[in-house]
């Protein structure tokens, strides 16, 4: 990866906990590759897996999955998830693949590719994927959403307190926008059978806790939690004391419903015929 993040212990155990996973999108995933080749696929790779969540989810449709990540932390907690027996995982980084040249039907990587040298990155997905292979890259923006009853406008305007609180603290790597970053890696992909999708709603019930935890995980309250760990939890507990109260409940527990927006886009190599 061009920037490493997510390699403490207590770091990557909190992703495992509260990041939520993508079912939505693997099964547009699946959709995209099955319009061209509907047979089982052989070889599937997560690269920047984190702690396993979205690479368990495609271990139904290949007859291997491989999880790669830089870090040694996300990957013994991604060892510690229940993992199906075609799934395993591998120390490397996203810009060097440890797989031999159009070996690969599908790489992915789930809210991770704004981490990577993104044009390395391009380049050697090109290279392990076979032609007519996919490759499909996912995120989702900070602004996630609260849903609850009519009090929900309520909710949402402190949860933009949170996240204007953590702003500061964004990595300038990624800037101020992963939306634009994922576009312009789209546009710089040169495979004709593409599609970006802008947006797409994903609804979870989470406990109250649960939207706290996952903010947390983000680099940007990690960032704040180093330099000033009063400071974080101050903020933490000021917008969780907010949310109880505007919710009127005492348990942190209480579940509300979490509203991700993820954006993605899939691409297809093309297949060179001949004779």
């Amino acid at each position: 990866m061009a920037v490493r993040l997510y390699e403490a212990k207590d770091h990557a155990a909190a992703y495992l906990q509260y990041r939520v996973a993508p079912h939505e999108l693997i099964s547009r995933i699946m959709g995209f590759m099955g319009e061209k080749t509907p047979n089982q696929f052989e070889l599937a790779v997560d690269v920047g897996c984190g702690s396993g969540q979205g690479t368990v989810l495609l271990a139904p449709y290949f007859t291997k999955v491989i999880g790669t990540d830089i870090s040694d932390a996300q990957l013994e907690m991604a060892l510690v998830n229940s993992n199906p027996p075609n799934v395993s995982y591998s120390q490397c980084p996203a810009e060097e693949l440890p797989f031999a040249s159009g070996e690969v039907d599908l790489v992915t990587a789930m809210t991770a590719a704004h981490w990577f040298d993104r044009q390395k990155f391009l380049v050697e997905a090109d290279r392990v994927l076979r032609p007519g292979g996919c490759l499909a890259l996912l995120s989702y923006t900070m602004d996630m959403e609260l849903e609850c009853g009519d009090i929900s406008n309520t909710l949402n305007d402190i949860c933009k307190e949170f996240y204007a609180a953590l702003l500061p603290f964004r990595n300038p790597y990624i800037g101020s926008s992963s939306v634009k970053i994922y576009s312009d890696m789209f546009q710089s992909c040169l495979y004709p059978d593409k599609e970006w999708n802008e947006c797409l709603r994903v609804k979870h019930i989470v406990p109250l806790n649960g939207y706290i935890g996952m903010v947390e995980t983000f680099s940007s309250y990690q960032k704040l939690l180093q330099k000033d760990p009063a400071e974080a939890e101050r903020l933490s507990d000021d917008i969780r004391s907010k949310l109880m109260s505007a919710m009127n409940v005492s348990s942190p527990d209480t579940e509300v419903t979490l509203v991700v927006k993820y954006f993605y886009w899939l691409a297809r190599k093309p297949v060179i015929l001949t004779g």
